[in-house]
């Protein structure tokens, strides 16, 4: 067998192995929506029952949340995340009483790496819950895309989700929240 017919015949596998179509994910991309914008494609999907810890083994249930929370999925390791967790703060206090803001970070090392991040920036509000498994982000981007920030209303449904880093602090963002909250 020549040298030529080998390299052709190796080509030809790995196409023919192309053609199967991949598993469709559970919550695929808006094929519109680029980093940062506010997607409402997903609007009505639930509160997902899930149940997440902090490194003090304290136990935060999803599906138990009493009004409005908007939930970060980030890691350490994410610029736009770590970008934006200042500003999640800061909304948070914007809105007390009105949106819970939840973090929840993907970090595979959980604790280890959280609690540090947390220390030296001495967030005022937020509170470092851990996802090491990624179970959430699994459900909500499929794709690993991180930041997401995934807004639901008082009746546990989804109003409006960002994937990518977004100017949470800002008066857009607020007025962004309490509009779509009001329509609901």
């Amino acid at each position: 067998m020549s040298r030529s017919s080998l390299i052709l015949g190796l080509s030809l596998l790995l196409l023919a192995g192309c053609d199967r179509a991949a598993e469709a994910p559970a919550q695929p991309a808006p094929e519109s929506a680029g980093a940062g914008d506010v997607v409402r494609q997903f609007a009505g999907t639930p509160l997902p029952a899930m149940t997440f810890a902090d490194a003090d083994g304290n136990s935060l249930d999803l599906a138990a949340q009493d009004g409005p929370v908007l939930i970060n999925l980030w890691a350490t390791w994410c610029a736009p995340c770590v970008v934006e967790m200042p500003q999640l703060d800061a909304l948070a206090a914007e809105l007390e009483g009105e949106v819970r803001v939840i973090t929840i970070s993907q970090d595979v090392r959980g604790a280890e790496v959280v609690t540090p991040f947390f220390d030296d920036r001495g967030f005022a509000r937020l509170e470092p819950w851990l996802d090491p498994d990624a179970s959430l982000s699994a459900q909500f981007t499929p794709e690993g895309l991180l930041p997401l920030t995934i807004l639901f209303d008082a009746q546990g449904k989804e109003a409006l989700r960002v994937a990518g880093g977004y100017e949470w602090d800002s008066p857009e963002a607020i007025a962004l929240i309490r509009n779509r909250l009001a329509a609901e």
